[in-house]
């Protein structure tokens, strides 16, 4: 595979460096369908019979009217009764096997390089927990509203100092998944959270 090079940012947003970049863990197509499938609610329902509110007594005597026979005002031939055959709830989920998982996911990192989305840092070290430190950190680095963070490790003050911030999460790299890379707008890494992506998803993990 050939290296690809991404800058490398530190918090005050300055350009310090360039990394290389493993293509077969951030230079995948994105074909996502499966995992978006699953993510899909079907929501579309018609009410039956037994679902339309309305009495179930029948409309009046079967013979002596001169007039068809009427069951209760809730039959699909009345006007406001209920519907046959129609649309109801369904589970629109695809079986994912585990290889498709890891190819989903390295496709949905991939597609954030590519479309410059991708933000990595030097590294990201907050002394102590601080809404206003870590926002100052985001304005820096150009960061979207709609942001996840994800650092090598759990980082206490990092997750802290993000919490209260709108549209903002963040992540060890060992919990990184598909529904959360599609979520957020800017991906922010730290490089180190780079290397471990790289050594957990690379070819070579996949051959072990």
């Amino acid at each position: 595979m050939n290296p690809m090079q991404v800058p490398v940012l530190n918090t005050q947003g300055e350009t310090v460096e360039k990394i290389e970049i493993r293509e077969d863990t951030f230079g995948l197509p994105f074909n996502l369908v499966r995992q978006l499938a699953n993510r899909r609610v079907g929501t579309a329902n018609t009410k039956t019979r037994t679902d339309v509110a309305g009495s179930g007594r029948k409309l009046y005597p079967q013979k002596g009217t001169g007039r068809a026979r009427r069951g209760s005002i809730r039959s699909p031939l009345l006007r406001g009764g209920g519907v046959v055959f129609g649309p109801h709830p369904r589970d629109y989920r695809q079986s994912m096997p585990k290889k498709m998982r890891l190819l989903a996911l390295k496709c949905a990192l991939s597609a954030k390089v590519k479309s410059g989305e991708l933000i990595v840092l030097d590294d990201l070290i907050i002394e102590s927990p601080k809404t206003k430190e870590m926002q100052q950190v985001l304005n820096a680095i150009g960061a979207n509203p709609s942001a996840l963070i994800v650092t090598a490790e759990a980082n206490r003050n990092v997750i802290k100092s993000a919490s209260n911030i709108p549209g903002t999460k963040t992540l060890p790299t060992a919990t990184l998944n598909v529904t959360d890379l599609i979520s957020y707008r800017s991906l922010i890494m730290t490089v180190a959270a780079v290397r471990r992506a790289e050594q957990i998803w690379g070819a070579s993990s996949e051959a072990n």
